[in-house]
């Protein structure tokens, strides 16, 4: 009876302590939601600069699962990213909120954007201006893209020891047709369009003479496009640029090597000021900070959630024109964000087709293209949404290419920005075998089959004669059914689509006047756009993106309070991860052609990075 009762007695102090911890671990964690959901509320000074320090380049949708991204992030493990929409919002709440006075553009963490896009921010950032208040802008090293939006200030403060490097735009691309040929690989082609330069990078040594014709045409609309619009906010002469880059070799030897001094005297910069000087001109105009000794600032990744708040306010009860943002390569299935699936996406568009509120469709569209069953997948579904009378307006940014240009094709109102890349209206397959690189080892491959066409898609024998003329009819159809359906919602003849298809790319401002595109203009003008056909006038903007689920969220609060209890890189460590994967082209290219050789694949791709 001792006994029992002494184990009794045991049991219940044990099951008494369990239940002491479990509550203390359930207060631990009700802890750290409460602390996590309080910190999402920014608590803003009564006067503070609004502090933007964009990281890593800038996009229309974050990359990737946000799950993955927020804890890698707290690792430094990819590339950063600064999402184009939390600043606009940001900036255009911050116009009319008295307490925000000016911004303060730190520019030593960014790494650069499309033109388009770059733009639109630059035009939210003139929108601050002209409400009166100041932006002040800082840099050491204020490359292409960093002086566009460094150009937007009212005041451009330029590091003594830095320089402005302005070098214009070029197209060079790796040709791997020898070192394929070395390995053994053999790369079969099967393409439309004399100018679809897509698949050269393997099947040649150099740039062929239509990729040379129509890179010159769009690089140069490009370049064309950028002075335009630093002269005008600068207020210097139309040539001043073009004379700035044009002289340096010979201005900065006889500055004798300052820079700085050179890009002054130039009028491209206000002053040249240190850091300490750049902090000292925020603490003039918003006070100082007694914890930081800096200014007093709230950063943008803090202001944005205010910013949200407030416009889901004013939201409430209107219609709603819905945007979905397409960006990036075209894949099929369910893809990630900053990836375009076929399914996925087209999972978004019948969400806004469904959605008795949402009125009208933006579809924001920055991608090279990829896949054409993908590309179709989502093509058919727009024609769905328009089917059931909501309107689509597609605004482009940077890229619509290819297949970006067959899912713009349905639209009733194509937008795109003068430097908006788009056209490459062709096919291709590219299949690789390799019975050569084989041999090379001593393997050979022999056998037999039912058919005819019995083993001919194997990678590992050549391709057969009867597969060959299959695969070159199958792309043929393919762009015949590209041109249909250009034809079709550009309300032009087959035989017109075919004279400006053919693959060539053009820049926006050439697509506006040869038909492929109606307006020239910012994401605000498609959008207002897609307001008149909807025949509504005060309406509000929804992004439609896959819903988070609660862990998730809890997941995006927690990054960066992870960030300061997770093992980081060291410093060394992630220069040299960023080293290698600027000095690893071979290897994307390889992962490129992977993505475009299963045999029984159709691609709609445009080649046509701009550096």
């Amino acid at each position: 009876m001792t006994v029992r009762s002494f184990f009794s007695g045991l049991w219940r102090g044990l099951d008494g302590l369990r239940r002491a911890l479990h509550l203390i671990l359930l207060l631990l964690i009700f802890g750290l939601v409460i602390g996590i959901l309080r910190g999402s509320v920014p608590r803003i000074p009564s006067r503070a600069a609004l502090l933007i320090v964009p990281q890593g380049t800038l996009v229309e949708q974050l990359s990737g699962d946000p799950v993955e991204r927020a804890l890698q992030e707290t690792r430094g493990e990819i590339h950063r990213e600064t999402l184009l929409w939390d600043l606009t919002d940001s900036l255009r709440a911050a116009a009319s909120d008295p307490r925000i006075p000016a911004v303060a553009l730190d520019l030593e963490k960014f790494e650069g954007g499309t033109q388009p896009t770059l733009e639109e921010l630059a035009a939210a950032l003139r929108e601050f201006r002209a409400s009166g208040k100041k932006v002040i802008a800082y840099g050491s090293e204020l490359t292409q893209d960093r002086y566009y939006l460094a150009a937007q200030a009212d005041e451009v403060m330029l590091d003594p020891m830095g320089f402005v490097l302005i070098d214009g735009y070029d197209r060079y691309r790796m040709y791997l047709k020898d070192a394929l040929d070395k390995l053994g690989v053999e790369i079969n082609v099967f393409r439309v369009g004399s100018f679809k330069s897509a698949v050269e990078t393997f099947t040649r040594t150099n740039m062929s003479p239509e990729d040379r014709e129509e890179s010159r045409a769009y690089l140069g609309a490009l370049w064309s496009s950028y002075q335009q619009a630093m002269t005008r906010v600068r207020k210097m002469q139309p040539d001043a640029l073009s004379n700035y880059v044009g002289s340096l070799a010979r201005t900065i030897p006889a500055a004798g090597g300052d820079a700085a001094r050179v890009a002054l005297q130039a009028g491209l910069v206000s002053s040249l000021k240190t850091r300490i000087d750049f902090e000292q001109r925020l603490i003039g105009l918003v006070g100082k900070d007694d914890d930081s000794g800096s200014f007093k600032a709230v950063l943008v990744d803090d202001y944005v959630r205010y910013a949200r708040a407030q416009k889901k306010l004013k939201a409430d009860g209107k219609p709603r024109i819905g945007v979905i943002v397409a960006e990036g390569e075209i894949l099929d299935g369910e893809q990630p964000p900053g990836t375009i699936g076929g399914e996925s996406l087209a999972r978004l568009i019948r969400q806004a087709r469904t959605d008795k509120d949402v009125k009208a469709v933006v579809l924001r569209v920055d991608s090279p293209g990829g896949s054409v069953l993908a590309s179709e997948r989502i093509y058919q579904e727009l024609l769905a949404l328009r089917a059931a009378g909501k309107p689509l307006v597609v605004s482009m940014s940077g890229y619509a290419a290819s297949g970006g240009y067959y899912i713009s094709a349905p639209a009733d109102e194509i937008w795109a920005s003068p430097a908006t890349i788009t056209g490459s209206i062709g096919i291709f397959a590219i299949i690789p075998t390799v019975e050569r690189t084989l041999g090379k080892i001593g393997v050979s491959v022999d056998g037999v089959g039912t058919t005819p066409l019995s083993g001919q898609l194997r990678l590992d024998r050549p391709l057969g004669d009867e597969a060959r003329t299959l695969l070159q009819a199958t792309v043929s159809r393919g762009y015949d059914e590209f041109i249909a359906r250009v034809a079709s919602g550009r309300r032009k003849t087959t035989e017109e689509v075919d004279k400006i298809g053919q693959g060539r790319v053009w820049a926006g401002v050439d697509a506006h006047r040869i038909g492929l595109v109606d307006q020239l203009g910012f994401f605000s003008d498609a959008t207002r756009a897609a307001a008149r056909r909807a025949k509504v006038s005060d309406y509000a903007l929804e992004f439609i993106e896959p819903e988070l689920t609660w862990a998730q969220a809890l997941a995006m609060q927690l990054k960066s309070r992870l960030a300061a209890w997770a093992a980081h890189l060291s410093p060394g460590e992630a220069a040299l991860r960023q080293l290698a994967q600027r000095l690893d082209p071979v290897t994307r290219e390889a992962e490129r052609l992977a993505r475009f050789s299963a045999p029984n694949r159709l691609y709609a791709y445009c080649f046509c990075e701009v550096r």
